[in-house]
């Protein structure tokens, strides 16, 4: 049996918001055992928006939360590194309406984390088995999930420039694993697209320095790439990221080919309405009985993508 983990202490990071291009601090703080991860909108009163899926709202270019009309956006690098790097609870102190990019990766909030420390709690963890295969798909966009006794992502993107291609990148998902081979890779975007993106209000707060940035046959960022395969490794961070929302540490394998926070959002309402895809383990009998009770619950309102 392992247990669950929070922060040892509280630390903060600022930055601005890649679509709102507005300052933001961040504050990851310590929080019970079964808290997961909750953001506090502190310029709102203390107004709270927990990461669960059924508060997904958005998910064009990044991942949206929203409850009661209060929004937190972006949260998928944050919660990736929390989630990558073992932290079961944590509040999220926020003072806008999205979390700061930083330099476009997880690297920064993992090096907060180190820096906070982690505090082991009195309760289980509890993890998700995946049972049976599941899968959603667009076109030629697909994702699935299947069994395994591990958490593995395999993940394919395939994009039409000389810098990209078609890449693969798999990786069994542990602590370890994720700080050195995941939380490095940053986001990217096309020269081409960002003008008609600033006119719908996003990637406001772009710059070279916190996206790779390609123009139509080059990288315009001055930092060479970290990887040679670090698209396919940012999208690998970007799943982490949206099923954190499950709340629950998750056993199983995940293969996507062109995926995106829509497709990552329809698998994961999916996944919990198929009830007899998935258990809950970790717990005595009774209490993972309930908590498998709560997540089919959480089913009815999850976001479709």
């Amino acid at each position: 049996m392992t247990y669950q983990t929070t922060l040892r202490r509280a630390v903060s990071l600022r930055g601005i918001g890649l679509h709102t291009g507005q300052e933001v601090e961040l504050t990851l703080c310590p929080a019970p055992a079964d808290t997961g991860y909750v953001f506090r909108r502190t310029d709102l009163n203390g107004f709270e928006v927990a990461a669960v899926p059924h508060h997904v709202t958005h998910v064009s270019y990044a991942t949206t939360l929203m409850r009661a009309g209060v929004m937190v956006s972006t949260v998928e690098h944050v919660l990736s590194a929390l989630y990558g790097c073992g932290i079961d609870n944590a509040i999220l102190d926020v003072t806008n309406c999205e979390v700061p990019i930083l330099d476009g990766s997880a690297r920064p909030f993992v090096e907060a984390i180190a820096a906070a420390g982690t505090f082991t709690l009195e309760s289980p963890r509890q993890v998700l088995q995946v049972e049976q295969r599941i899968e959603v798909a667009e076109g030629n966009r697909r994702l699935a999930i299947e069994p395994s006794d591990r958490f593995f992502i395999e993940s394919t993107i395939d994009f039409d420039h000389p810098c990209i291609g078609r890449q693969t990148f798999a990786c069994e998902v542990t602590p370890a694993t994720y700080r050195q081979e995941i939380a490095p890779a940053r986001t990217f975007g096309f020269l081409a697209e960002a003008e008609a993106l600033r006119r719908h209000g996003l990637v406001r707060g772009a710059t070279l320095e916190n996206a790779i940035v390609l123009d139509a046959d080059s990288i315009l960022s001055p930092e060479p790439l970290r990887f040679p395969d670090e698209f396919a490794r940012h999208k690998v961070l970007d799943i982490i990221g949206d099923f954190a929302l499950l709340g629950l540490s998750l056993r199983g394998r995940i293969i996507a080919e062109r995926s995106g926070h829509g497709l990552h959002s329809a698998l994961i309402g999916r996944l919990l309405r198929e009830a007899q895809a998935w258990t809950v383990s970790g717990l005595p009998a009774t209490a993972s009985a309930e908590a498998a009770a709560r997540l089919t619950a959480t089913a009815a309102v999850a976001a479709p993508g």
